[in-house]
């Protein structure tokens, strides 16, 4: 395909300022969403057993309930029945409050009830261990430690740059692509071996990365376009002047129906739906609802893990179906499709796979991205006459090297700090443990330069990642191993950063003597 010298060159300015603005903060985000992709299995590995009786049958869970809002009423705004037990689901009912004292925007505290041998209601906090979640927030946030409600507006904006990069980048590809698509041209040009790596990545799951912008782009201006809709659409029922107000709704007068008689109500009406987890509460006028999450392996699902059916809590029949699977509209199945696209919630195990490994592939792309970019700009500085690289690009090679390596260090170590730390983990553990490290790997690599940084920093992220098997080694007596699929992930990942450290201090030693990543440079 021909294209007009001049605009390519254009496009590919474009190209390289918006990814390196962006590329950093884009690698955090798919390595963090690439692990999601198991957030399931790496909450159960991280979680301690629990110290609660086992779970009662479902046929007896009226008789816990009954027991939890005698002792705890608070709970009756709303408690789950868990009708899948583990080590991340670790009681029958669960339900949550917030700090005795606070006002009613204080932090929320989960609270997992059983009952014991001898009937008597036995209730503890500690639950699954957060880092999953914690990893999820990661995702979510780019890396930022920001509010929620600041976060994500500064990522729909990154995700917005992300979908330009992705549009410039397959127009400075077209005249060449037929050409180079296949190409992989190893050798002593590192650099073109770097950029056809990085062109095959970026064509090959150009559909992946246009769903994850799109729908990263929505995610972040979710509240804004439902505003936007509503203010547009909706025709809210009027009532006549001096009718009064609604008449209350007798909430406290249905006794809702008990989770095993929902099961079978779901089973009958909904074949094929497996429900996990029903949510009783009450609604804002007061009346009795009912939740049930759930997963219909035939249908995306609109949540990461379940989605939802929302029933009648007096009789059990499905109230609205907008969220299940084969029997929305048209607008729901979109919405619904929408969701599971970006959270790889259909399929099954093979999507999740195929998932986890185009995530690791993009925060790949974003990193080779970065290192053309610094080598163009070399290139650049060289012919201009600079004998020595200017300040701004070695900051930007050390940072490309600092935080890669800092998120990967970051992730592994709090995970593994979580059979460390046990039943008092909390999201803000987690939090402070991966930004030390995450802080610590960037600042040392702006300190002691990239190359040198690089040479420093692999072995040290190689070593974190290998703590995660080690924990469930030194922990294996308090802690039982449940996934080891965890484990054997970490340490091949562990064995994949020891072999680019041994190819990287290949490059360090025998690469241009003017280039960034030569030892010889002085640091940033």
């Amino acid at each position: 395909m021909k294209v007009r010298t001049d605009i390519v060159r254009m496009y590919k300015d474009i190209h390289g300022w918006v990814g390196i603005v962006s590329g950093l903060a884009l690698f955090v985000a798919f390595y963090a969403g690439a692990i999601t992709m198991f957030e399931e299995p790496l909450q159960r590995w991280a979680s301690p057993p629990g110290a609660l009786a086992a779970p009662v049958p479902v046929e007896r869970t009226p008789e816990l309930v009954r027991a939890v809002l005698a002792a705890h009423p608070e709970a009756a705004k709303g408690y789950q029945v868990n009708l899948q037990i583990g080590r991340e689901n670790p009681a029958r009912v669960s339900w949550q409050a917030g700090d005795r004292g606070g006002d009613e925007h204080g932090a929320r505290r989960t609270y997992y009830a059983a009952l014991g041998a001898d009937g008597k209601l036995q209730v503890e906090e500690h639950g699954p261990s957060p880092v999953a979640q914690f990893v999820d927030v990661l995702h979510q946030q780019v890396g930022l430690m920001l509010d929620h409600e600041v976060a994500m507006p500064i990522m729909g904006a990154i995700a917005l740059l992300y979908a330009i990069a992705l549009v410039s980048g397959l127009i400075v590809l077209l005249p060449s692509l037929v050409k180079d698509l296949f190409a992989l041209r190893a050798g002593k040009n590192v650099k073109r071996m770097w950029l056809d790596v990085h062109n095959l990545l970026g064509v090959f799951s150009l559909p992946f990365h246009i769903v994850m912008a799109l729908t990263a782009v929505v995610f972040a201006f979710h509240d804004q376009f439902y505003d936007a809709q509503g203010a547009t659409f909706s025709h809210a029922e009027e009532r006549p002047a001096g009718a009064g107000p609604k008449p209350p709704v007798p909430g406290d007068r249905v006794e809702p129906l008990a989770p095993a008689r929902v099961v079978r109500s779901l089973a009958r009406e909904v074949p094929g739906f497996t429900p996990v987890a029903l949510a009783y509460g009450k609604g804002r006028d007061g009346a009795l609802t009912l939740r049930a999450m759930g997963r219909d392996p035939r249908y995306g699902l609109r949540g990461p893990t379940y989605t939802l059916a929302i029933l009648d809590p007096a009789t059990g029949a499905v109230k609205n179906a907008d969220y299940l699977g084969g029997r929305q509209d048209g607008w729901g199945a979109a919405i619904t499709s929408f969701f599971a696209l970006h959270f790889g919630s259909f399929g099954g195990t093979g999507v999740r796979w195929a998932y986890f490994l185009l995530g690791l592939a993009g925060a790949f792309l974003f990193y080779t991205g970065n290192l053309l970019w610094v080598e163009s700009r070399r290139r650049r500085e060289r012919k201009a006459g600079a004998v020595t690289q200017t300040r701004s690009t070695q900051v930007l090679g050390a940072l490309t090297v600092g935080v890669p390596l800092g998120c990967i260090a970051g992730i592994s170590v709090t995970i593994a700090a979580a059979k460390l730390l046990g039943t008092g983990a909390t999201e803000p553990m987690h939090s402070l443990i991966y930004h030390a490290v995450f802080l610590g790997f960037t600042g040392w690599a702006l300190v002691r330069g990239s190359a040198r940084g690089a040479v420093e920093l692999l072995p040290a992220s190689a070593l974190a990642m290998a703590c995660i098997p080690l924990s469930s080694i030194v922990f294996a007596a308090v802690h039982p191993l449940q996934v080891p699929a965890v484990d054997i992930a970490a340490g091949a990942a562990a064995i994949a950063l020891m072999a680019a450290w041994n190819s990287t201090r290949r490059r360090v030693a025998t690469g241009p003597a003017d280039s960034v990543w030569s030892a010889g440079r002085q640091p940033a």
